[in-house]
């Protein structure tokens, strides 16, 4: 007897076999705020000719004192030769100036001497004035002027604090003859440190010794004279 359940079939679907339907994924790019470049501004630069004119200026002015300044070495070391190396004293309010104060001619010579000035005003910031006066020599053989040593010759002279205005006199005597003689006049402002805030140099006119005249014979021989080296005052 065959049972009921044997012949009971059970209906099966069919098996679909394939790919697995999904449902669709929509990508969507993720919307972001627009980003604006902007470029960086910067500060216009503005050109201002008058600096340039200004500073121009200033670099010629500066070219003009250094050949100034060159004008008066070279003429310090010519020598005398020409009338430039005795430009001296400085115009209508310059801060310096040297000068020949007296010249006196003798035949003796313990009688003949030579006075040299220098004279400067303090500019701002000047604590302190320096002065020094070398005398320069030339005998009638030598081309060119040199310097004399003599006790007081060659030193710098310092003022007093807060000094508007330093003169400073130099007396030489014992001069030869015939020789020619003038001064180098150095000048400098300083500072309470000592620090040089300004230089100058000038030449002070010539004294000039004429020849003394020939000493009286006795007995037909001549006297012989004698001569010391100048001494300063």
């Amino acid at each position: 007897m065959e049972s009921r359940y044997l012949r009971t079939r059970i209906p099966c679907r069919p098996v679909l076999r394939g790919p697995m339907l999904r449902r669709p994924v929509l990508f969507r790019p993720m919307l972001r705020r627009p980003v604006l470049l902007r470029p960086m501004l910067r500060r216009p630069v503005l050109r201002r000719p008058v600096l340039r004119l200004r500073a121009l200026g200033a670099l010629a002015l500066a070219g003009c004192s250094a050949s100034l300044l060159l004008g008066q070495a070279s003429a310090a070391l010519a020598g005398g030769h020409g009338r430039a190396a005795e430009s001296s004293p400085g115009g209508k309010g310059a801060l310096s100036s040297a000068a020949l104060a007296q010249c006196v001619t003798a035949v003796p010579e313990v009688e003949r001497s030579a006075t040299f000035s220098g004279e400067m005003t303090a500019i701002p910031g000047t604590v302190r004035m320096a002065m020094r006066i070398d005398v320069q020599e030339r005998m009638p053989a030598e081309a060119a002027f040199h310097t004399i040593t003599a006790p007081g010759l060659g030193v710098w002279r310092v003022s007093d604090q807060k000094v508007r205005v330093y003169r400073y006199l130099k007396r030489v005597t014992n001069l030869h003859s015939p020789a020619s003689y003038r001064a180098l006049v150095r000048f400098r402002w300083l500072t309470a440190r000592g620090r040089v805030l300004r230089h100058a140099e000038r030449l002070t006119p010539r004294c000039l010794q004429p020849a003394s005249p020939a000493p009286p014979t006795q007995g037909g021989v001549e006297g012989a004279s004698t001569s010391s080296p100048p001494a300063s005052g």
